[in-house]
């Protein structure tokens, strides 16, 4: 990635041209353009090329917000397909910034959590216990990537619906009986 001449290519971002991010295998690139994203996925994929690497094209796809004009994109005659989302590092992005679906997904990781320390719960009447499995166990689940939220008090109010009911179920105070 280094040897890409990337330098004039990318967004910019607080004075500085973002052209890409990554983490192990997970890349995304940051254009302005479809042409400029062509030109770079092209150079990415000769750089892995060069060190025995492939593109799987099958997961490759393109995210585009309402500047870029509707155009198809492809790489050596291959179609990229085109999402509204995607999940990056584990939390799920979209150009709306729309955090319903993220938090969707938080909910069902925090009540899976909740399902592996599920059979210790009912086990124990030792409520620091349980404390500490729900702050170890499903709050992390709950939580994760919550860094990169810009909640809105709908969304910080879903979030205390999900963790609340994930309480009142391991200390035992459902409301039906």
């Amino acid at each position: 990635m280094r040897r890409l001449e990337w330098d004039y290519l990318g967004v910019r971002v607080d004075g500085r041209l973002l052209h890409h991010l990554r983490f192990a295998d997970d890349i995304v690139l940051i254009t302005p353009s479809i042409s400029q994203a062509e030109r770079m996925l092209a150079d990415f994929d000769d750089a892995c090329g060069k060190i025995g690497l492939q593109l799987n094209l099958t997961k490759t796809m393109f995210m585009r917000n309402g500047w870029v004009p509707d155009a198809p994109f492809s790489l050596n005659g291959t179609t990229i397909s085109e999402c509204s989302s995607y999940v990056y590092l584990g939390r799920e992005v979209n150009m709306m910034n729309d955090l319903a679906p993220e938090l969707g997904r938080r909910k069902r990781a925090a009540w899976g959590a909740y399902k592996t320390i599920e059979d210790v719960v009912k086990k124990t009447k030792n409520i620091r216990l349980r404390v500490h499995l729900f702050s170890t166990t499903v709050l992390p689940a709950l939580t994760y990537a919550s860094e990169t939220w810009a909640l809105r008090k709908q969304d910080e109010n879903a979030v205390s619906v999900i963790e609340r009911s994930i309480e009142r179920v391991m200390l035992g105070l459902t409301r039906l009986k």
